[in-house]
């Protein structure tokens, strides 16, 4: 378990616009965020600096529209001696051809998987095709990185590819249908990240376009969520529980009884 925290980049204007957004305030005000535009030398400067406090790695948070400069940023970081892993943490609506030229450049891939139908992408995140693009990209990862999720010494992730679920009311993300697709398109061992922590934030809990979407989940959204996991033969991964708190989870262990970390904890979030 990591104990001096992640280098965490956020990049602001993301090209969704959820209407559940926690972090809106950064994604969704473009004129407040262009303010903040730095220099691909200054966001090397700034890997270097995360590097030097002892983060445990470079964790960039929706860098989809600025891959280009990410990338110039890291060669520019690695000429001048930095060595932590790098996490490309994404919504998934990402270009295949893009991550293909990040083979050999991130070491770890968390994406998102919001929902496995179009129209929920459209309606809800404001783009087209979601879960067709975000399946494209998701197996790019996977060609990448396969199934095996590698550890440092000290237990942090370092290489590969884990699946972020969130569990939204009403099931608008089609959860029992993602992980159909990611056990039989990619693997059953594909690790993935099953989460409770929904909340109707942004505009989710006041326009009535999106009333589905204006609660919390349920103890019983949540309990079908976890079986899903059991009755699909899923293998690796984690999950919280409905409290917030974390298991880890695998089918063979009773997971009432068995306290594991969060999948934060490995990568010390």
């Amino acid at each position: 378990m990591g104990t001096r925290g992640a280098g965490n980049i956020f990049f602001g204007n993301c090209n969704l616009r959820c209407v559940y957004c926690q972090n809106y305030q950064i994604s969704q005000t473009h004129k407040e965020q262009i303010k903040n535009q730095i220099s691909h030398e200054r966001l090397a400067e700034m890997m270097l600096e995360l590097q030097a406090r002892g983060c445990h790695n470079i964790n960039f948070v929706s860098p989809t529209h600025f891959v280009p400069q990410m990338a110039r940023a890291i060669l520019i970081a690695a000429e001048q001696g930095l060595r932590l892993p790098i996490v490309y943490n994404t919504n998934a609506y990402d270009s295949v051809e893009v991550l293909q030229l990040l083979d050999g450049i991130v070491d770890v891939y968390l994406p998102d998987l919001k929902y496995s139908g179009n129209d929920e992408g459209f309606l809800y995140s404001k783009v087209r095709s979601y879960a067709s693009v975000s399946r494209a990209a998701i197996a790019e990862m996977f060609r990448q990185t396969g199934d095996e999720l590698v550890y440092d010494a000290d237990g942090l992730l370092k290489r590969g590819l884990v699946i972020r679920l969130l569990v939204l009311p009403n099931d608008i993300g089609g959860l029992r249908e993602s992980l159909e697709w990611i056990r039989d398109e990619l693997s059953p061992r594909v690790a993935v990240s099953l989460m409770a922590q929904y909340y109707p934030t942004n505009v989710a809990g006041t326009n009535q376009r999106y009333t589905l979407l204006s609660r919390r989940i349920t103890e019983s959204e949540w309990l079908r969520a976890v079986s899903a996991l059991d009755e699909l033969g899923m293998q690796e991964g984690w999950m919280q529980e409905y409290d917030g708190a974390s298991f880890y989870y695998r089918p063979d262990f009773d997971n009432s009884e068995t306290p594991f970390r969060d999948v934060r904890d490995f990568l010390s979030l």
